[in-house]
C-alpha cells in the first residue's frame, strides 16, 4: 500500500492549559487522522490523560518523550517505520523551547498540518503579567490559539487585541464553561460603526465584513449596509436576484472565485461594473439547514473599482 502524506498537528501552550483535551478531539476526528494508525508524541504529562479506551477506540499510538533529548530525527524515524502513521498528534513541552523543533527532521512523508497554542482562561493574565515571554512565544508562531475555560464575564475582547498583535494571522478562538466556542468578536471590535443607521462598509472591509457575516449572519440581521461590488449572475438564481461580490483568491493565484452574498433587487447582473450597493441585511436559512445572510437591495449607484482588484481578507 502506497504510503500518503502523514499531518502533524502540534499543540503547545502552558502545562494544564488543555492540550491533551484538544489532543484527544483531533484524535476522534477522522477528517484529521484519515482512519489510520495515529501516533501520539507526548511531551509532558498533565492532569488530563491519553486514556486507554479512547487510545483503543481510534487506533491511538502513545509514545512518551521523557526529555528534550529523546526528541530526535532518529527518533522518529524509527516510530515511523514500526507504526506507519497516517496522522501524527505532538503534544509539545513548552519549557524545551521551540527552537528544539528547528533541530530536527521530520520523517519524508511528515509535514506540518497546524501549530495551535492553548491557553487557560483563569491564569491567562497572571501569565501575561508574570511570564509573558513563555506564554506568548508559541502564540507568535500559532496557526491557531485556542484560549479555554473562558466564564461569562472574561474580557474575551482585550484578550483578542493582544493575542491580534502578537500574530496577525493566527485564528483566534474561545472555548467557554459550557462547551461552546466563539471567536470573541464584539460589535465594538469591529472597525465600522454597528450602531450607525447605515453601516458604510470601505472596499479594504470588504473581506472582513465577509468573513464575519459568514460566522455571525445574527449580527447583521436587519441592519442596512453599503459597499462597492459587482453583480454576478448565477444560472441557478431565478429573475430578481444576482450574486453581489468581489472577486478574491481563495486558496492560490490559480483559484480566484467571487465571494459575496445573494442579493433582491432589480440589478442587471454585470461583473464588469462596480457599483455602490445600500441593502438591508436578512438572516436566512439555506436548504442545508445552515443559515446565512442575505440582501436586500434598497439603493444603487455606480462606483469606481476599488484600488485592488483582490479582496483582501484580513484578520480581526
Amino acid at each position: 500500500m502506497i504510503r500518503r502524506f502523514v499531518p502533524v498537528y502540534l499543540i503547545t501552550g502552558f502545562i494544564e492549559s488543555g492540550k491533551t483535551t484538544l489532543g484527544l478531539t483531533v484524535l476522534a476526528n477522522e477528517r484529521f487522522t484519515n482512519g489510520g494508525n495515529v501516533l501520539i508524541l507526548c511531551c509532558e504529562e498533565g492532569e488530563v490523560e491519553w486514556d486507554d479506551k479512547s487510545l483503543k477506540d481510534h487506533k491511538g499510538i502513545l509514545e512518551v518523550l521523557d526529555s528534550a533529548d529523546d526528541l530526535t530525527t532518529e527518533r522518529l524515524a524509527q516510530l515511523d517505520k514500526r507504526y506507519e502513521p497516517t496522522c501524527v498528534i505532538m503534544e509539545y513541552n513548552t519549557m524545551w523551547g521551540l527552537e528544539k523543533l528547528d533541530e530536527i527532521m521530520l520523517p519524508r512523508l511528515w509535514d506540518w498540518a497546524q501549530v495551535v497554542t492553548t491557553a487557560d482562561a483563569t491564569t491567562f493574565d497572571n501569565y501575561m503579567t508574570n511570564m509573558r515571554k513563555l506564554l506568548t512565544d508559541p502564540m507568535k508562531t500559532a496557526d491557531m490559539i485556542y484560549v479555554n475555560r473562558c466564564g461569562e464575564d472574561f474580557n474575551k475582547g482585550s484578550w483578542r487585541k493582544q493575542l491580534r498583535a502578537m500574530n496577525s494571522a493566527a485564528t483566534i478562538m474561545f472555548e467557554n464553561l459550557d462547551g461552546t466556542v466563539d471567536d470573541g468578536i464584539r460589535d465594538e471590535d469591529l472597525p465600522y460603526d454597528m450602531k450607525a443607521d447605515v453601516i458604510r462598509i470601505s472596499d479594504e472591509q470588504f473581506g472582513l465584513f465577509y468573513v464575519d457575516s459568514m460566522d455571525h449572519p445574527e449580527r447583521y440581521d436587519g441592519k442596512v449596509v453599503s459597499l462597492v461590488g459587482q453583480a454576478w449572475r448565477r444560472r441557478e438564481f431565478p429573475k430578481g436576484f444576482y450574486y453581489f461580490a468581489r472577486e478574491a483568491m481563495t486558496c492560490c493565484a490559480n483559484d480566484i472565485a467571487p465571494c459575496g452574498w445573494v442579493c433582491k433587487g432589480e440589478r442587471t447582473p454585470d461583473n464588469k461594473t462596480y457599483f455602490s450597493l445600500t441593502a438591508r441585511c436578512k438572516m436566512v436559512q439555506g436548504p442545508d439547514g445552515q443559515t446565512a445572510l442575505m440582501l436586500n437591495e434598497l439603493k444603487c449607484e455606480r462606483a469606481k473599482a476599488p484600488r485592488e482588484n483582490l479582496v483582501n481578507f484580513v484578520n480581526l
